[in-house]
C-alpha cells in the first residue's frame, strides 16, 4: 500500500520533471463525514454501534491517526488546483490526531451505547502506529486552515448524518454483498 502511494508520486514528480507537466501532490490525513463508504473505521462503528453491535478495535487501539473533515480536505484541493506551485507537493491535516480508542470512546458516547461494545481484535500484520503531516508549508505558503476544525462537533454531526441515512448505508453494503 505504501509503496504504491511513493510510486505513484515518483511517476508524478518524473512527469513535472521530464515534460513539465503542471503538476501537484497533495497527501492528506484520514477522512470523515457524510457518504464515507462503510468499511471505513468511522461509519463502520457508528453503524455497527446504531446497531448495537460490536466495534473491532485492533490491538490496544492506540495507533494515531490525523482526523480531517471531508469538506475541509475538498476545500485543500481546490486552492492547491488554483495556487499550488507546479512540482510540489503538499500535506493536508487539521492537526487533530486521535488514538483509534479516544475515536472509539467518543463515537461510543456519540451514539449512546457504552464501552462493553468494544472487541479488541487481533492487529494487522504492519500496522502502522502513528500517521503524522506536518502542514506548514500549505498553511504558511498558500494560508490554507481547516474550517471544521471542532472535533467533538465534526464527528457529532458525522454521526447525526448516519443515523438519519441509515437507508444509504444498508444499500451499499447490500450492493457490496450482492456484487451489485
Amino acid at each position: 500500500y505504501a509503496a504504491s502511494k511513493t510510486a505513484g508520486d515518483l511517476l508524478t514528480q518524473a512527469a513535472h520533471r521530464t515534460h513539465r507537466l503542471n503538476t501537484v501532490i497533495a497527501r492528506c490525513g484520514n477522512n470523515f463525514g457524510p457518504y464515507q463508504y462503510p468499511e471505513k473505521i468511522i461509519p463502520l462503528f457508528i453503524t455497527r454501534l446504531l446497531n448495537d453491535q460490536p466495534v473491532p478495535l485492533y490491538g490496544d487501539g492506540l495507533n494515531v491517526r490525523d482526523w480531517i473533515h471531508v469538506d475541509d480536505h475538498c476545500d485543500a484541493l481546490l486552492l492547491l488546483c488554483e495556487q499550488g506551485h507546479a512540482g510540489e507537493i503538499y500535506n493536508i491535516g487539521a492537526d487533530n490526531e486521535q488514538s483509534n480508542l479516544a475515536l472509539t470512546r467518543l463515537l461510543i458516547e456519540l451514539c449512546g451505547k457504552d464501552e462493553t461494545l468494544i472487541e479488541h481484535v487481533k492487529d494487522r500484520p504492519g500496522h502502522d502506529r502513528r500517521y503524522a503531516l506536518d502542514t506548514t508549508k500549505l498553511r504558511d505558503e498558500l494560508g490554507w486552515q481547516p474550517t471544521r476544525s471542532n472535533w467533538p462537533d465534526a464527528l457529532a454531526q458525522t454521526v447525526q448524518w448516519y443515523k438519519e441515512n441509515k437507508t444509504w448505508c444498508d444499500q451499499v453494503l447490500t450492493r457490496a454483498d450482492t456484487g451489485r
